[in-house]
């Protein structure tokens, strides 16, 4: 069947999709065949490498589990901040006010062209001459206001783009009835941008966590990529042990936040699909009164 997309495939190429699909299965079989000796003629897949990640609760509640809380802290206190600053930030720079408009430009352009691990180096430097935030705390600290001035920029941009792509009709028929700016932003942009944004905004978050191990990289951050590199020697685990596991819960918590954005999205666009909106007399008559006075 043809789509207006493109042209149903013939049979030629049907083959030719199928061969490609066998080619490719064999070369990833062979990949991962390869691994797999090359391991275990290394020795690292014997049992004792990996028993103490299945036997007993010690590695995971001595080292796993405070980096994974200390991962999902920075994470977390990072998002709060950053998605409210971000949406923020993008709307100040759609404002027809020059001087809230450049003053959030040269803000989100200036913090969004700097690597997030040097804003994070700034920030440890920061706390430990300004502040009296003890030294035990400076690393969450700054992984978390490197993390938040960067991110915060780019979703500020995610923001703007997704407002700037709905069409403009939106905009000037919400302001034909007498709503305000602010009003035509909150009632009737945002609302609309949200659903066009969310994929952006989920990669943005995904970005967030994983950026927390530069944090443990350089800044002595206990966060969870750091503690698996200081079980590395821990009761016979081996470092390619220890990243594997890491590497497993890092995608295992990456999986469950775009599982939920996914449904999320799904949610709204169908709330949106089924339902309409509905104005009472009240509101048909407070919107005649707007225009006629206006005329």
């Amino acid at each position: 069947m043809s789509s207006i997309l493109y042209d149903a495939q013939g049979p030629r190429a049907k083959r030719r999709n199928i061969l490609f699909t066998v080619v490719f299965l064999v070369a990833l079989a062979a990949v991962l065949w390869w691994v797999f000796s090359t391991l275990n003629d290394k020795g690292q897949l014997e049992w004792a490498l990996w028993k103490p990640f299945f036997t007993g609760t010690e590695a995971w509640s001595t080292y796993i589990w405070p980096g994974l809380q200390n991962t999902l802290k920075a994470a977390v206190l990072a998002v709060v901040i950053a998605l409210p600053l971000g949406a923020a930030l993008g709307i100040a720079r759609l404002s027809d006010h020059k001087w809230v408009r450049v003053p959030a430009a040269v803000v989100v352009e200036f913090f969004r062209s700097i690597p997030v691990l040097v804003l994070m180096i700034f920030g440890l430097a920061l706390f430990a001459e300004y502040t009296n935030v003890s030294s035990d705390d400076r690393p969450l600290y700054a992984v978390v206001t490197g993390l938040v001035l960067y991110n915060a920029s780019v979703l500020a941009e995610i923001v703007r783009s997704g407002i700037l792509a709905l069409p403009r009709g939106q905009a000037e028929g919400a302001m034909a009835i007498g709503l305000r700016k602010g009003q035509v932003m909150r009632l009737i942009l945002l609302p609309q941008a949200v659903t066009a944004m969310l994929p952006a905004i989920v990669s943005q978050l995904v970005v967030i966590l994983k950026d927390t191990a530069l944090g443990g990289a350089i800044l002595t951050f206990p966060e969870l990529l750091a503690s698996a590199n200081t079980m590395s020697g821990y009761y016979g685990a081996n470092v390619i042990a220890s990243y594997t596991v890491v590497a497993v819960i890092y995608i295992a918590l990456n999986f469950a936040l775009t599982s939920f954005a996914s449904w999320l999205e799904r949610r709204l666009r169908r709330g949106k699909k089924s339902t309409g909106a509905v104005l009472r007399a009240d509101d048909v008559e407070t919107a005649d009164a707007g225009a006629v006075g206006k005329i």
